[in-house]
Order: C-alpha cells, then sequence, then structure tokens
C-alpha cells in the first residue's frame, strides 16, 4: 500500500474532532515499524496523535507479516484444527489461538456495531 493512500483510516482518539472519520485529510505518515519497517505510524495533525495504522484490527500488536496472519485465519476458516494450521502455516498453535481470539472479538465487535446502525425493517 503507498504511503499516499490513507482514505482507509481515522483518528483512533475518541476526543479528536476527526475521530471515525475516513478520508479527513488530518493523516499523514510519520514513521514505520516493525521488524521489517512494514507498519505505519500514522499522525493525527488535528489532534496530534499517533498510533498504529493496525490499531483498531486484529493485527494490532501482532508480530506476523500480514500475508502469515491471513494464511494462518484463511485455514481456521476452512475448518482446519489449531494444530493443523500450526503444521501447514508455520506459526506456534499458541500464536493460532491468540490470532482467532482477536479475530473472533474483532469480527463480533463490526458486525455489532454495522447491525446497531442497520435499518429497521418497513
Amino acid at each position: 500500500m503507498p504511503d499516499d493512500d490513507l482514505s482507509r483510516f481515522c483518528c483512533q482518539d475518541p476526543a479528536c474532532e476527526h475521530y471515525g472519520a475516513r478520508d479527513a485529510g488530518n493523516l499523514s505518515v510519520c514513521g514505520r515499524f516493525g521488524k521489517h519497517k512494514h507498519i505505519r505510524l500514522l499522525y493525527c495533525r488535528a489532534c496530534k496523535a499517533r498510533f498504529s495504522e493496525r490499531k483498531g484490527t486484529a493485527l494490532f500488536r501482532s508480530g506476523l507479516a500480514p500475508e502469515t496472519a491471513l494464511s494462518v485465519l484463511r485455514h481456521l476458516a476452512e475448518g482446519n484444527g489449531v494444530r493443523q494450521t500450526e503444521r501447514l502455516t508455520g506459526v506456534h498453535r499458541d500464536t493460532v489461538m491468540r490470532l482467532a481470539r482477536l479475530a473472533g472479538r474483532h469480527a463480533r465487535d463490526a458486525h455489532d456495531e454495522l447491525v446497531a446502525f442497520s435499518p429497521r425493517d418497513s
């Protein structure tokens, strides 16, 4: 993803006037971190907060590469067990379980938020 495409992101500080507003023009990349410097550190010009581009996602504070994490989640979604996923991806079973729990919580929270704002049936 190019550095200039920040349209999918929003400020993560609830006190900010741009909190939750995507593509508001208030974000910039102020650094990179991670083992391979592949995770962007975002800066909000409105409230001066800094946060990871992964904050608010199932991959927040995960050291796994995005491709590896997605591979783990795909194997679990296909019905593979934790140990089978461990063998297929080379990721330790404790990490597989942790990622599965995080992704499950994230999916539940996203579902609850989307359903809470869905229109009522007529």
